[in-house]
């Protein structure tokens, strides 16, 4: 399902979120891993409905597995591009982060205010408010950002 460098870096994520280093993530890790990307208040029924999609107690091996499910249903990279060059009239590969959010937020399944405020944290518009996404496309579908 993984290549080692891909296992590699769950390992990595996993031994970043077991904040007590018992080989196992529970509701404490878990909020410790929110503040420490800067999100306090997380309450703990949004704690307990993480853990609940887990089959049991989370050490590496379900991590993996739950990993591995998710990125199942994940779209190809092509497929992600073509939604995105709707709105890319001029094809240069950006987009109006404005527009995006709106469009975020209104449309089909609807991304909250704090969604959108993380995605563009991770993937910030540049100085003239566009959005690169291809690069976006890319981190969704393979993990890590292009050189």
């Amino acid at each position: 399902m993984f290549d080692q460098s891909q296992i590699q870096e769950f390992k990595e994520a996993f031994t970043i979120m077991d904040q007590n280093r018992d080989g196992f993530i529970d509701k404490e890790d878990l909020r410790d891993t929110f503040a420490a990307l800067g999100r306090i208040n997380v309450k703990n029924e949004e704690l307990e409905a993480m853990l609940k999609g887990a089959p049991g107690p989370i050490n590496f091996t379900v991590f993996l597995t739950m990993f591995g499910e998710k990125l199942k249903g994940t779209d190809p990279e092509e497929t992600i591009l073509h939604a995105f060059k709707v709105f890319d009239t001029e094809g240069k590969g950006f987009v109006k982060a404005d527009v995006i959010k709106e469009k975020l937020m209104t449309q089909a399944d609807r991304f909250s205010e704090e969604e959108v405020k993380q995605m563009f944290a991770a993937f910030p518009p540049d100085v003239c408010g566009n959005l690169d996404y291809r690069n976006l496309c890319y981190v969704i579908t393979h993990g890590e950002e292009k050189d």
